[in-house]
């Protein structure tokens, strides 16, 4: 473990990395939680007011139904590198269950590798298709908003997601402990005994 005063650590090229990693994820966290929880502001708000709306004045708001389903797009698409961030993904971890050490991360770190580059797949064809919708003009039905607007929240998503893949991979190239995650380490609680209450 490197001393306080010992700055030699600190500028290895593995320290550098970890530094550089640990911003982007930082980031990409910033972008997410701003992104999702302006959604979920709106959506509450939305909400609110088309309910006061239809209890004081007889109207709901005109498109609230459209808006709740951009809203619902949006956090969608955005929570997607927020799951992965915090581990809390849909896992086939049967297999991988049954390994320890080394071959579990090795199996760790090619799933992520792989499902990072399906991601970054999945955001150019997301893409592809945001860019179709705004060349054909596509619009929603009641508020005219232009579909691709709220449609980009998908190749965003996927490429925040992807990020988040790849940089649990990279930290477990770089980190003798297995992580599920950039920033969280593989832990399972104890099994309960049965005969506790």
């Amino acid at each position: 473990m490197p001393e306080p005063g010992d700055t030699s650590a600190s500028h290895s090229p593995k320290a550098l990395l970890s530094k550089a990693l640990g911003a982007l994820d930082r980031t990409s966290e910033h972008i997410e939680k701003t992104i999702l929880g302006l959604s979920v502001l709106f959506l509450a708000g939305l909400l609110i007011v088309h309910v006061l709306g239809r209890q004081l004045l007889g109207n709901g708001l005109t498109g609230q139904v459209e808006l709740t389903q951009i809203s619902l797009i949006v956090m969608t698409f955005a929570g997607l590198g927020y799951g992965v961030r915090r581990a809390r993904h849909i896992c086939m971890s049967a297999f991988y269950d049954q390994l320890s050490g080394w071959p579990r991360k090795a199996l760790l770190v090619c799933i992520s590798l792989l499902t990072g580059a399906l991601m970054f797949y999945f955001a150019w064809y997301a893409w592809e298709y945001v860019s179709a919708i705004q060349d054909r003009g596509r619009t929603s039905s009641a508020l005219q908003i232009p579909l691709w607007i709220p449609y980009l929240a998908a190749p965003i998503g996927f490429a925040l997601a992807g990020i988040q893949y790849w940089l649990t991979a990279i930290r477990n190239l770089i980190s003798r402990d297995i992580y599920r995650s950039f920033t969280e380490k593989e832990e399972y609680d104890a099994i309960p005994d049965d005969g506790a209450v």
